[in-house]
């Protein structure tokens, strides 16, 4: 298959899977592949809707996106998922891979499912995962789903590139004290209380509504949702409440607002790698070598070293 991205990205527009999958590939793969298919797939952009769903690991967010995935079908509509996994310290891939994933949909041609790596990055995202949404709104999909490794506390990054986020918490996850450390308010959208036939659900209910009442007035506020992915309990309702999340955004034009900062975010993580590139470069060579070793007989201080290279 050709690697120009302009026409792999008309492969993909007309449903060649393997076109969408290079496409994927090359950004994540970065460098001048990376840029060449942005530059590709950009003018095509900006109708998918883009849902974080973040949580602890073991919060049942795979669960939740196969059950999502499933409702947005049911209405026919075309959806991608991104899945962010650790990072193989062998390979640099994706520890967990899309096949032990959301089986059912592996054959359905409205459903592509991509597992990304962290590649180390603290937040839990790549910089390859905003290139990637763009992947997947460019060929068609009306939704994308990012589902987040769930490293530690909550991943409020997620935020920074979602249209509308999901938190995922179990009964029993803790107080009130804990949600306001890991900026849940700050970040969700919509709060699903997953597990729900578990004990200590109402009450879990109750500390996030408290925690919101504390937060003073929102212009939205998230729904409390309980849900039960196994069994499909609870999902159709997360999916009007993330409906009616989007028409509260777009009811009050505050979607471009929300994309505009999300660009803002994207452009500087791009500047901050290509600065980090330039740092490296700088940093091996004889040039170098001829520095630390002036700084090292104290003819030269460290800064003045660095202000000489950077010249």
């Amino acid at each position: 298959m050709t690697e120009d991205p302009a026409a792999l990205v008309e492969r993909a527009r007309q449903g060649d899977r393997v076109a969408v999958a290079r496409l994927l590939s090359m950004v994540e793969a970065g460098g001048e592949s990376a840029r060449a298919t942005v530059a590709a797939t950009t003018p095509h952009t900006g109708t998918a809707w883009t849902v974080g769903i973040t949580g602890a690991p073991g919060a049942g967010k795979s669960t939740l996106t196969d059950r999502l995935v499933k409702h947005l079908r049911a209405c026919d509509l075309e959806v991608g998922v991104l899945a962010v996994d650790p990072t193989s310290p062998f390979s640099g891939g994706a520890i967990l891979g899309d096949r032990v994933r959301m089986q059912d949909h592996a054959v359905d041609p409205g459903v592509f499912i991509r597992s990304m790596a962290t590649r180390g990055h603290l937040g839990g995202l790549a910089l390859a995962t905003p290139l990637a949404v763009r992947v997947l709104d460019a060929v068609g999909k009306q939704w994308v789903i990012i589902e987040t490794v769930g490293v530690g506390q909550v991943e409020v990054e997620i935020a920074g590139h979602a249209d509308s986020t999901v938190v995922v918490v179990n009964p029993g996850w803790g107080d009130g004290v804990q949600a306001a450390k890991a900026g849940l308010l700050e970040i969700a959208d919509v709060f699903v209380v997953n597990k729900a036939d578990r004990p200590g659900a109402a009450e879990t209910r109750r500390d996030l509504d408290s925690m919101l009442e504390l937060g003073g007035e929102l212009e939205w506020r998230p729904p409390i949702l309980e849900t039960v992915a196994t069994d499909d309990t609870g999902v159709a309702e997360l999916l009007e409440a993330l409906r009616a999340h989007r028409q509260f955004l777009e009811s009050h034009a505050l979607v471009e607002a929300r994309r505009r900062t999300r660009v803002q975010d994207e452009l500087r993580a791009i500047v901050a790698e290509q600065l980090r590139e330039r740092a490296d470069a700088l940093g091996s060579g004889d040039r170098f070598d001829a520095l630390v070793a002036r700084v090292a007989a104290r003819e030269l201080d460290p800064f003045a070293a660095a202000d000489e290279l950077l010249a």
